[in-house]
Parts: structure tokens; C-alpha cells; sequence
């Protein structure tokens, strides 16, 4: 069993990963000029700046001092292994289409935790100075106004929902069709926050996030930072989320089964 001494150790590392990332991304954010983007997919815009990379390279050199036995699994560098039975899961930045485009809807993702899912998470937006933080039983926030606690919201009523989405064309035309099944009854729908909207459901501002297609280093932060909030986060089936694929967050077990009514019957179907 992890000691108090080790989770401060881990807190500690993981906002100096955050730290560090902060200071090589904001340079490049906004810059005269705008930044060249590399496409990674050949159907699609996935794109990877200089930003991503410095970032990334950065966090593992830290850690490559600082948590050698630690493995690690970044979105640019791959897989690192170790033999601590713990891995890091980095996002330098997600959100590179708002990046790109000047938005503060991205965010620097740190989480680390075993084979079953993050203990620890930060979701960190350098330009706005917000960063969110949860696990090992607490969870908080620092920004502009200072310091305040993390709590998600009790709204039980999908009809009284805020919902977000990072993008309209969300997955398969049945993810679709499960994704508006629930868009359909929600209060309000808004899209394009990326990370940032798990980090406003950990902050009690809305109920609900649904996408698809996400990997580890997507969603692991967020969990555990919405998780430490009082929140829940599964797949759309309710099993784990850590993996990535299709995933549910919402603010209390109320809303999540409301939405999740929704959702399995669709994706169930024959």
C-alpha cells in the first residue's frame, strides 16, 4: 500500500510535470504569425506542433530523473516501460485544434495510476492559469481566484442538463444516434471544449460529458479529477472508462444512470 509520504511524493512530481509544461507551451500559444502543425492521420486534421513535442519531452525528462522505475505512456513518445507497477499517462496537449486556433479550451493531462485505472490527476490550462487537481482522496482547483475545493453538481434531470461534446460528429452513425438521444433532452448542448469540459464538471459547472474515440491519455486525468470530485466516469455500457473508447461523465450517480438509459439501449442493439 502506497504510504502518505509517497502520495506527496507522486502530488509533487505531478505538478512539476505541469509546471514544466506550462513554461514550454505558453511561448508558443497565440505566437505573431500563428504555428505549423504537423497532420498525423491521412483522412483527417490530427495535428501535433512543436508545442506537443517539447512538452512531452520535457515531462520525461523529469521523470526519467525524478521516477525512473515509473512507466510511462505519452500521446507523441509511446510507451516507456518500468517496474514500479505505476505509470504516468500524458496529453502535452489536448486539444491541439484550439491550440492551433488561439481557443484556452486545451489543457496539459498528467495521471498516473496502475492496471486499473489513474490514482492521481491534473488537468492544467497554462494560458488561463487554471489547474485542476484530484486523488488520494482530495481534489482542488488554483487559478485567477485563488484556491477553492472541487465538487460536481447534483442536477438528477436529464431535461435540467448541461452537456458537452467536443465534437457534433461524434463516432459511428450509432454513436450518433445514442450521443442525440440524450442532446435531445438535455437543457443545453454546447461543443469544443476538449479537456476542458471535464475540468468544468469536476468544478460544478455542468453535468454531463459524452464522447467517443478517446484514448488513455485522453481521459485518465480526467478521471481521476472528476472521480476525486464526486463524480463518475464510465464507458457507455457503464464498465471502465480508463482505456478510452466511448465514455460518460457526469456529476452524480443520478444523471449518469439518466443518461446512460439513454445511451446502452442504442449501442446495445443488434
Amino acid at each position: 500500500m502506497m504510504t502518505s509520504q509517497e502520495n506527496r511524493d507522486i502530488i509533487s512530481t505531478a505538478n512539476a510535470l505541469a509546471d514544466a509544461a506550462r513554461a514550454v507551451i505558453l511561448p508558443h500559444f497565440r505566437a505573431f504569425g500563428g504555428l505549423i502543425a504537423d497532420n498525423k492521420e491521412t483522412e483527417s486534421f490530427d495535428p501535433v506542433t512543436v508545442a506537443d513535442r517539447e512538452s512531452e519531452r520535457k515531462m520525461r525528462e523529469i521523470l526519467a530523473e525524478c521516477r525512473p522505475d515509473d512507466a510511462i505512456l505519452g500521446e507523441e513518445f509511446g510507451s516507456k516501460p518500468g517496474t514500479s507497477g505505476l505509470t504516468w499517462v500524458l496529453d502535452p496537449i489536448d486539444g491541439t485544434r484550439g491550440f492551433l486556433s488561439g481557443t484556452p479550451t486545451w489543457g496539459v493531462l498528467i495521471a498516473v495510476g496502475g492496471a486499473n485505472g489513474p490514482d492521481f490527476g491534473i488537468i492544467d490550462q497554462p494560458y488561463t492559469g487554471e489547474r485542476f487537481w484530484g486523488g488520494y482522496g482530495q481534489s482542488g482547483m488554483t487559478g485567477p481566484l485563488g484556491e477553492r475545493a472541487l465538487g460536481t453538481r447534483s442536477t438528477r434531470a436529464l431535461e435540467d442538463a448541461i452537456l458537452f461534446s467536443t465534437f457534433p460528429e461524434i463516432g459511428s452513425c450509432r454513436e450518433q444516434a445514442a450521443f442525440r438521444a440524450v442532446a435531445d433532452r438535455v437543457k443545453l448542448t454546447r461543443y469544443g471544449m476538449d479537456c476542458y469540459a471535464y475540468a468544468l464538471l469536476a468544478a460544478g459547472q455542468i453535468d454531463l460529458v459524452i464522447e467517443a474515440g478517446l484514448y488513455p491519455y485522453d481521459v485518465q486525468a480526467p478521471i481521476a479529477v472528476i472521480q476525486a470530485a464526486g463524480g463518475i466516469v464510465t464507458d457507455w455500457a457503464g464498465g471502465p472508462a480508463h482505456m478510452g473508447g466511448r465514455i460518460l461523465a457526469a456529476g452524480n450517480a443520478d444523471i449518469h444512470r439518466a443518461a446512460l438509459d439513454q445511451l446502452r439501449p442504442i449501442i446495445a442493439a443488434p
